[in-house]
């Protein structure tokens, strides 16, 4: 039978793209390429033989991707993969960018989130090592 392999892309409706590309650039160093779009290798990976995406779906009435932006719930999260967690909360709070204070610690590594300018909370992810 012929299935699904992975995640191919990731895809946001954005009101100001332009803006929103600058701010993911210099908060998060999600750099675009000349095609428009950014293209994570798994040989990217950090720490080493901790890649994986995983796909889930949640319940209509699920408060985990947050309350959303002026009464509008988003109907997707994006869970970012990170290699020093901690780090980069620290650089994001340094420039006034917050997060939810609940952070999660589990066997599949640590998480926090944080919510673009346009709203889109965001799920941060630094996977342990094997």
């Amino acid at each position: 039978m012929a299935r699904v392999t992975g995640i191919g892309g990731v895809f946001l409706r954005a009101r100001d793209p332009k803006a929103l590309t600058a701010w993911y650039a210099e908060h998060l160093g999600i750099q675009l390429s000349d095609y428009g779009g950014v293209t994570f290798l798994w040989t990217d990976e950090v720490p080493a033989t901790t890649g994986m995406t995983t796909w889930s779906l949640f319940p209509a009435d699920t408060k985990y991707f947050g309350p959303g932006k002026d009464g509008v719930q988003q109907s997707a999260m994006i869970n970012y993969r990170v290699d020093d967690l901690g780090a980069l909360l620290e650089q994001l709070s340094a420039i006034g960018i917050s997060s939810d204070p609940k952070r999660e610690d589990s066997e599949y590594g640590n998480f926090a989130w944080i919510t673009d300018p346009e709203g889109n909370r965001l799920e941060l992810w630094q996977p342990l090592a094997s």
